[in-house]
């Protein structure tokens, strides 16, 4: 019986490779919003910034357009800008509300220890030199500033709100906290302190030109005040002009009697 023969199948012709298609890059969310309409496409292509009323919104907005700035000019921030950028963010804080965060020394009183905790982080301490070196004061000069700042414009807030007896106690909360600034091994560098010291002692003595405190607070924002004195003479104006409030009230009580 013969073989049965199978027919041969022809070869199926491989076709060459194409070549490769360039895969499609994913874009983000925020290019596929900033993208232009299809139906705009006569239109003008410049991006609309969304209307934010927020006070978040608006500080994130400059402080993204300042950085803009920065970036295209290649210039590092200077002392006044960053002495500003601090001044806008307090003045924004404030902004919020100034009555009710004032109203609580509390929080004006973890501003301050804040700064002053951020003074002694930006301090290096890996060194073999002094850090109250000149090297060490430049590391620390803009939180310095942010602690001046701070000891100024809220003092101003409250002299606003006409609160003196707060005024008065931020003043002596605020003059401890600045004798705990670190000392700096060349005298020029502590400038930034005593002019800490001039604007608390300046707040202070604006609330006593306007307050008249009774007679036993008036002795105890008294000691207080002399304590302070240890540590920068820049409060004696506010010590005699508690000392002539409080001889008045003295006089009045006698002539009561």
């Amino acid at each position: 019986m013969a073989a049965v023969c199978q027919p041969r199948r022809a070869l199926v012709e491989i076709p060459a490779p194409q070549p490769k298609i360039a895969a499609r890059m994913r874009r983000s969310y925020l290019e596929i919003l900033s993208a232009p309409s299809p139906h705009a496409r006569g239109r003008s292509t410049k991006r609309v910034p969304s209307l934010n009323l927020s006070i978040d919104g608006l500080w994130r907005g400059r402080l993204e357009e300042q950085c803009e700035k920065m970036d295209e000019h290649h210039s590092p921030i200077s002392n006044q800008q960053l002495a500003q950028l601090i001044r806008s963010l307090i003045l924004v804080e404030q902004s919020q509300e100034p009555r009710i965060l004032t109203s609580d020394l509390k929080y004006l009183q973890e501003d301050l220890q804040l700064k002053k905790a951020n003074v002694y982080r930006s301090i290096p301490y890996s060194r073999f030199g002094s850090n109250r070196d000149a090297h060490c004061y430049r590391k620390a000069y803009p939180h310095l500033v942010a602690f001046k700042v701070s000891c100024q414009e809220w003092g101003q807030v409250l002299l606003r709100n006409k609160e003196w007896d707060a005024v008065l106690e931020h003043t002596l909360m605020a003059w401890r906290y600045t004798s705990e600034l670190p000392q700096w091994d060349t005298a020029n560098h502590n400038a930034l302190r005593e002019q800490c010291y001039n604007i608390l002692a300046a707040n202070g003595l604006a609330a006593l030109q306007h307050y008249s405190p009774e007679l036993c607070r008036g002795r105890e924002l008294l000691r207080r005040l002399k304590m302070a004195q240890l540590h920068s003479k820049s409060i004696v104006p506010c010590i005699q002009e508690l000392q002539r409030i409080i001889g008045c009230a003295d006089d009045y009580t006698m002539d009561a009697k």
